[in-house]
């Protein structure tokens, strides 16, 4: 049974940082993709990061390159989303998921069928 805890999300004003952590276990596919999805209210999910499992290839929305780092720890089975510079269009709901998913295609949340419980994380002066 595949599980996957989210957790490091809370409320912070415009400028300063979160780490996301999304722990995941029972997932035996050697390739994988683990991604970070976010949703805000009256929006669609999107794609925020991913990495890959084969060579930690890492992928990342337009919005958020340069401000968020995704990265990994294999022996904790656990990946991180460094977010840095937050400002108020970043606050949403986000998830963690994991599939074999090709990474050019990382972005297409229809493609993973186990995700995380989801965590707010609210950018706001």
């Amino acid at each position: 049974q595949v599980q996957i805890v989210e957790s490091g999300g809370g409320s912070v004003q415009p400028g300063g940082s979160l780490r996301l952590s999304c722990a995941v276990s029972g997932f035996t596919l050697k390739y994988h993709v683990v991604a970070w999805f976010r949703q805000a209210p009256g929006k669609e999910r999107e794609g925020v990061s991913a990495i890959s499992s084969i060579d930690s290839s890492t992928y990342y929305a337009d919005s958020v390159k340069g401000r968020f780092t995704i990265s990994r720890d294999n022996g904790k089975n656990t990946v991180f989303l460094q977010m840095n510079s937050l400002n108020p269009e970043d606050t949403a709901v986000y998830y963690c998921a994991i599939d074999n998913v090709v990474g050019s295609q990382w972005y297409i949340d229809q493609l993973y069928d186990y995700w995380g419980q989801g965590i707010q994380v609210t950018v706001s002066s």
